[in-house]
């Protein structure tokens, strides 16, 4: 037993010593290991270039397609982001004073928004077939918060219905009446500053504006109409200040009152005028298809001169019933308005006062598009002549 035991283990013994010389005969030696390493690491390197230069190359293509995404966004906000519009008039007057056709006016609007908070508004104006040019509007509004904005530049005077909104659509009437042309006295734009808002859930809302004042004169009988100066180099001597309230708590309904102060309404040109003050109030009031348009203004100019010509006191008031109608599927409109107004009425001794009656018809056969028709009749103190006839208009906005 013994000497078999002994043979086996020989066996085994011999076999694995056989098993070991011959693994270490394939084992590489120490030189070729070191180059297999070497070559591993070369081959390493270039997979580790290869995958930066890779890397780069889409680094690069995200930052082209980056740049490309923000110049198409740029450009589509510029399209997207500005407003293009306009209105205008065709008037033919057919009256006691004139008999003629007259582009009135075309007026074209530009409107940017920079942001949701910034925003840039321009009105430019040309009246009698290109005669004048005017800039009425051009100013940057910013939003100071949800219920406060504040606006710098040249803007309307927020006074009176027609100054802020008379696009022709929007109002009865060939030609606009003629209280708010020659008291408030619309169109009525300024330079200056103004802040404005709401007053929580209210309905109430109120502008503050501070702006270059009038400069009447003597020359002119101290017609704030004529006092206009339109931000054409514009004398700021002395400035104007304006408030309005306004409540709109129920729909359709406006209720507004404005009053504006200026120390001196010559800018200093006439020692014999003074301070003046304008107040005015009205009601705007749509209920289904009938309409009621109401307004009251005055001025009233201190010092000898306006006193000595009965213009220390300006003022005018209309009242517009109106009932819109459909017919034959047509929009129509029909109108009364009864317009009184005096810039002289600081003396009974001038037959200064102005009486109007004024009806008519308004067809929309668009929203943006309006037939007009209407007629008017005098009654003026003293010796004025009457002002008789009929008015007829195209107008459009868009």
């Amino acid at each position: 037993m013994k000497p078999a035991n002994l043979s086996g283990i020989g066996l085994v013994t011999a076999l694995l010593a056989a098993s070991t010389a011959a693994t270490a005969a394939e084992l590489p030696s120490q030189q070729e290991m070191w180059e297999i390493i070497q070559k591993q690491q070369r081959e390493i390197e270039a997979l580790k270039a290869g995958q930066k230069e890779t890397a780069e190359k889409a680094e690069a293509a995200v930052e082209v397609a980056e740049q490309s995404q923000e110049s198409t966004t740029a450009s589509s906000g510029w399209t997207e982001n500005t407003r293009i519009g306009g209105y205008g008039e065709l008037h033919y007057n057919n009256l006691d004073s004139k008999k003629e056709m007259d582009l009135h006016r075309v007026i074209m609007f530009l409107d940017h928004e920079f942001s949701d908070r910034i925003r840039f508004a321009s009105e430019i104006e040309f009246e009698h077939d290109g005669d004048e040019v005017e800039v009425e509007q051009a100013y940057v509004e910013f939003d100071l918060n949800d219920s406060t904005q504040a606006k710098a530049g040249v803007f309307l005077v927020p006074a009176g219905i027609l100054n802020e909104t008379h696009e022709p659509a929007t109002f009865y009437g060939v030609e606009r009446n003629p209280v708010e042309t020659n008291i408030i006295p619309t169109t009525w734009w300024v330079g200056g500053a103004s802040l404005g808002g709401q007053i929580g859930d209210s309905g109430f809302s109120y502008d503050l504006a501070v702006h270059e004042g009038l400069k009447t004169s003597a020359a002119n009988d101290y017609k704030v109409r004529k006092g206009r100066q339109k931000t054409i180099e514009a004398d700021a001597n002395d400035l104007a200040y304006t408030g309005r309230i306004r409540w709109t708590g129920l729909p359709g309904v406006e209720l507004a009152a404005t009053a504006q102060y200026q120390q001196d309404v010559t800018q200093g040109t006439d020692p014999a005028a003074g301070h003046a003050w304008l107040f005015e109030a009205h009601t705007r009031i749509e209920r289904g298809p009938l309409a009621l348009r109401a307004l009251y203004a005055f001025w009233t100019l201190d010092g000898n001169g306006p006193d000595s010509i009965g213009a220390d006191e300006q003022t005018g008031f209309y009242v517009e019933p109106s009932y819109r109608f459909s017919l034959f599927s047509q929009n129509l409109g029909v109108f009364a308005r009864y317009n009184q107004w005096d810039n002289q009425a600081g003396s009974s001794r001038f037959d200064s006062g102005k009486k109007q009656y004024t009806a008519g018809l308004n067809y929309w056969p668009h929203p943006g598009v309006v037939l007009k028709a209407d007629v008017q009749q005098q009654d003026n103190d003293g010796n004025q002549k009457n002002d008789n006839g009929f008015n007829l208009g195209v107008g459009y906005q868009f």
